[in-house]
């Protein structure tokens, strides 16, 4: 559940297909985000989920399995 949500808000952030998002796409270069984009996709990931991503835990987030873990380790 989380990563199908997960896929979606990055599929729209992205403007990309969900079928083309896995669990091993680096959220850098496979979509280009810059510090921006990242800051945006927290803030919706964050409100989506109820919980907050500190800046530490941002540097050890680099593909979508990262996130997704981070995600289900922390609600």
């Amino acid at each position: 559940m989380v990563f199908e949500k997960v896929r979606a808000l990055l599929a729209e952030q992205f403007d990309k297909d969900e079928d083309e998002i896995t669990l091993d796409t680096d959220i850098a270069e496979d979509f280009g985000a810059d510090s921006i984009d990242v800051v945006d996709l927290l803030m919706s990931l964050e409100d989506e989920f109820s919980i907050e991503i500190p800046d530490e835990a941002i540097e050890s987030i680099k593909t979508v399995g990262d996130l997704v873990n981070y995600i289900e380790s922390n609600m």
